[in-house]
């Protein structure tokens, strides 16, 4: 199912027979991407086909000898994982998956049996291998933070997918190998590169610079020799050949999980919840395991957080035409979780907005900022997964600055003890400028919730010294 990810436009390597629109900050399926042709040729021209060769064809380069041998030798333990609604038993997303060893176990993503994990009532899974036989599949875990996911068929592998007994030693630029069943064409195999781990990733993540495509999540990438480095997880929408790796340690580390449990969870929920949780207590706790960072912006003083996880952008615009201007900063830390195709947890996102009017009368001044700061933009109402906010408004003065501030709260319907907050402030010291903040905080406890905003609030204030 294809996903688009958060701002960073990352998407999952499975595929969707559904479409559902983009968010900001959680996944959603989208109908398989359409060829655009190109606006001007190419600068080369292909080869002619050969006898019984398609133009299509022609134009592909051909798979090296290793990639060839790899794929004959992997692709008996090769599946592709299929989500299916009970009633009526239709396609609903498709993914991929790996037998491990000699037995009948599978490893997967998280996201491919998502829909599974969460609503067994609805959802049901099967796998199909490369010689076409079908049966269905159980879920034995999940590790959501991860994105991994084990499940079993009624079939043993051969023993080609090996796991490394010690952690595997990778050097950037060795090739690797990318198995799966990219856009439900067919099982596939692709040469790429492995090119470091992904610094700024909440958890370890590494980089694969190669061909992969939706359909291709759960999929393995192996090293020449078959050892099993890497598990699909996502590629970069805004780039070219960069893609996602789960690194196999935590593939081990879950099928570890699988072999000391004694029975099949009957309700996936209740762990599911149990990791969001512990995922916001590391999230929080690396948020402000120092005091948050001062920017300046034009009198004022602006909380931010310089780190590894969190990136922020800058802007400026002048409104020639109504005498105003306007500085902008947004800040999003890389944590997010996927719970589903229309839910993340664990995300945090800041914003500051520098509004600036001099001549402006401060009546029209007045009206112009409070248009800005809009309260009525806290989600849907009827948005299932969530309770509707709770909001409460006040005027607060921090250490050195007058604002209104508004905070709001949401419940996960689904999860207990997971909240959405959101705090929105502006200041309200100058008959000219305006000081408009925002903080998001989503998956978190209620504690943590308000943790952050108070910080968030008391980090507000005004500069001292020179402006």
């Amino acid at each position: 199912m294809q996903r688009l990810l958060s701002a960073l436009f990352l998407f999952c390597l499975s595929t969707s027979a559904w479409a559902a629109a983009a968010q900001t900050t959680a996944p959603a399926r989208a109908t398989p991407p359409m060829v655009t042709p190109p606006s001007a040729p190419p600068a080369t021209t292909p080869a002619a086909p050969g006898p019984g060769e398609t133009d299509e064809q022609a134009a592909l380069p051909p798979p090296s000898s290793t990639a060839q041998k790899l794929y004959a030798s992997a692709k008996g333990d090769l599946l592709q994982i299929r989500m299916l609604l009970k009633n009526g038993r239709s396609q609903s997303s498709v993914g991929s998956g790996f037998l491990i060893g000699t037995g009948n176990l599978v490893l997967t993503n998280y996201h491919v049996v998502s829909q599974m994990a969460l609503d067994p009532a609805i959802y049901a899974g099967e796998y199909i291998d490369t010689d076409g036989k079908t049966g269905p599949i159980t879920l034995l875990a999940v590790d959501v933070l991860h994105d991994l996911a084990v499940v079993r068929v009624d079939r043993n592998g051969t023993g080609f997918f090996k796991l490394p007994d010690k952690p595997t030693k990778l050097t950037q630029g060795q090739y690797l190998y990318s198995l799966g069943n990219p856009l439900d064409l067919g099982f596939a195999i692709s040469e790429g590169a492995y090119n470091g781990i992904i610094t700024r990733s909440f958890y370890e993540q590494l980089m694969f610079t190669g061909p992969i495509n939706s359909g291709m999540s759960g999929g393995p990438s192996v090293t020449m020799g078959g050892m099993v480095a890497g598990v699909n997880v996502s590629k970069r929408r805004d780039g070219e050949l960069v893609s996602f790796l789960m690194p196999i340690k935590f593939g081990q580390e879950l099928l570890r999980r699988v072999a000391a449990q004694t029975t099949v969870p009957a309700d996936f929920n209740p762990l599911i919840a149990q990791q969001l949780l512990a995922h916001q207590r590391g999230m929080v706790e690396r948020l402000l395991d120092k005091p948050l960072s001062l920017k300046n912006m034009g009198p004022y003083q602006v909380p931010v957080r310089d780190s590894d996880q969190v990136r922020c952008w800058g802007r400026s615009n002048v409104k020639a035409e109504v005498s105003f201007m306007i500085d902008a900063i947004s800040c999003a830390m890389e944590s997010a979780i996927y719970v589903s195709d229309n839910q993340q947890s664990g995300h945090v996102s800041m914003s500051h907005q520098y509004l600036r009017a001099p001549a402006m009368p401060p009546l029209s001044f007045a009206t112009l900022a409070s248009g800005m700061f809009r309260v009525d933009r806290m989600g849907g109402r009827r948005d299932v997964r969530l309770t509707r906010p709770t909001c409460t408004e006040q005027f607060v003065h921090t250490a050195s600055l007058p604002v209104r501030a508004v905070t709001c709260v949401r419940a996960f319907r689904k999860f207990p003890g997971l909240y959405n907050f959101t705090l929105l402030t502006a200041s309200t010291d100058d008959a000219h400028a305006s000081l408009q903040s925002r903080i998001d905080v989503s998956g978190v406890s209620y504690e943590n919730g308000v943790r952050v905003t108070r910080a968030f609030l008391a980090s507000l204030g005004r500069r001292r010294g020179p402006k």
